[in-house]
């Protein structure tokens, strides 16, 4: 269950992977003071708990083509769980989108999107979001910057 609490040594395995999730398992055991074995059963635990849910590559998205990023505001009507639920699997299926947010607020949901232009960006407003029945209203932001923490850590001691 990733809402138990995590010991000090569960601790340094998660702050350690989210600063290198590549760092090889021996290293990794060397920095929080385990055994190998022991370390990657750790790890393995923090896995099987869903406190670590994956390992990701974080790769430039203008690298891709997708120079323009934006998030769209999206309401749905009615606002019902079948409506909710189609949309969300509809906005993940789409190649345009990083990431999809279910909100509150006037709003239900936040698009993470990445595109080759504004074009594109219109083009997928219009003919991606627009065409869903249940798609009442939109509003796009432009991305212009974007920075993440890299490290995370626990809120309690």
């Amino acid at each position: 269950m990733p809402n138990e609490r995590l010991d000090r040594t569960d601790r340094a395995i998660v702050e350690a992977l989210q600063n290198n999730a590549r760092l090889p398992n021996k290293q990794l055991a060397e920095l929080v003071g385990l055994a190998p074995s022991t370390c990657l059963e750790r790890v393995r635990a923090l896995v099987a708990r869903g406190v670590v849910k994956g390992f990701h590559a974080d790769v430039d998205r203008s690298s891709l083509g997708r120079a323009l990023e934006a998030i769209v505001a999206v309401r749905v009507r009615p606002h019902s769980r079948a409506n909710v639920d189609a949309f969300w699997a509809y906005a993940l299926s789409l190649p345009e989108v990083v990431e999809v947010f279910h909100v509150t607020g006037a709003d239900d949901f936040l698009v993470h999107v990445a595109v080759a232009d504004m074009d594109a960006l219109r083009d997928f407003a219009l003919d991606r979001l627009t065409v869903r029945e249940e798609v009442q209203h939109l509003e796009t932001r432009l991305i212009f910057a974007q920075r993440r923490r890299a490290v995370l850590e626990p809120l309690y001691d």
